[in-house]
């Protein structure tokens, strides 16, 4: 029986971000969540994370909803975008803030690498050593007022050290250890990544979060947030990645391995989603299709449990 089969309400979601083209992987993490969500009679929706605008490409949003509907993912709503939901983030950085959980940070990105590198902060010079953690609030009431550059961290003390993931299980994750209190609101004013996805993610009434395992971090992350603003935490599932021929991970950066260069090399929509679907344990070598075949076939415990490297010879058996 599919997993997703007893998840009643189930909203799913994809959520790129326009700075670079859908490479192969993003196409099958997206078509594993479109196809959890699917075969459990779910709603699937679509968000375009472009916070930072300064890094958004122009035209590559239109490009990246384009090759969606070709591999043949609907989604139920117009997407939403984060550049311009602000109004939205803000309120809740100040409740975190009189809440106690979250602080301002007048700490400088050096400051920051100096101190998590001394001697006796231990051996993860990576985490913030919470140099303004129990800086009085009335002195910094008072740089704030005089416009003092500073950014907003949320504290970690309290948070799970486990985090519980319906596909990877039970992970040992400690953020307190591993990264110390993090930023919901950058120095530019700009919010953070983890705020704003974890926000959107409960505010739209997403139920499950299925993506790409490098991000089991953030899963920890994001579901604290939620946790402290007392807001509904969806289920995550991560599973694992795609890969480039030599194991090195996939970019949007370097563009090399979007759908766009397949089809130059006379693969169809069909061909590239069935392949992607075999990758996923969800099909056999050379059997191509439709996405309504592969919605009624979609068992989620078929999915590997180790990283798949992309495999040429195994593609050429799904071409046209």
């Amino acid at each position: 029986m599919n997993a997703a089969a007893h998840c009643a309400g189930y909203v799913g979601r994809y959520a790129p971000s326009p700075t670079g083209m859908l490479h192969l992987g993003n196409l099958r993490t997206v078509l594993a969540a479109y196809l959890h969500c699917r075969s459990a009679g779910g709603r699937f929706l679509l968000r375009i994370e472009d916070l930072d605008t300064t890094r958004v490409r122009p035209g590559i949003e239109e490009r990246q909803l384009a090759d969606l509907a070709m591999l043949g993912i609907k989604w139920d709503e117009s997407p939403i975008r984060q550049s311009e939901r602000d109004s939205v983030y803000a309120p809740l950085v100040r409740q975190l803030h009189q809440a106690g959980l979250a602080y301002p940070c007048f700490a400088s990105r050096k400051e920051v690498r100096e101190a998590a590198s001394a001697p006796h902060r231990g051996d993860n010079p990576g985490r913030y050593p919470g140099i303004y953690a129990d800086y009085p609030a009335e002195l910094a009431n008072k740089r704030i007022a005089n416009r003092e550059q500073h950014c907003w961290r949320l504290r970690v003390q309290r948070a799970p050290k486990n985090f519980e993931d319906k596909f990877a299980g039970t992970v040992e994750i400690d953020l307190d250890r591993e990264s110390g209190d993090f930023v919901i609101q950058r120095a530019d004013g700009l919010h953070a990544y983890q705020l704003a996805c974890a926000v959107d993610d409960s505010l739209c009434g997403i139920t499950d979060v299925l993506r790409g395992g490098d991000l089991l971090d953030s899963g920890a992350r994001q579901a604290w947030i939620l946790t402290c603003l007392q807001m509904p935490v969806p289920r995550y599932w991560h599973i694992p990645l795609f890969l480039a021929e030599n194991g090195e991970r996939l970019s949007k950066r370097d563009g090399a391995d979007d759908m766009a260069r397949f089809m130059a090399e006379g693969f169809d929509a069909t061909a590239i989603r069935s392949y992607l679907a075999c990758t996923l344990g969800q099909c056999a070598a050379g059997e191509r299709l439709t996405m309504n075949d592969l919605i009624q076939r979609f068992n989620i415990n078929a999915i590997p449990r180790e990283d798949v490297h992309f495999d040429r010879e195994l593609l050429g058996t799904f071409r046209p």
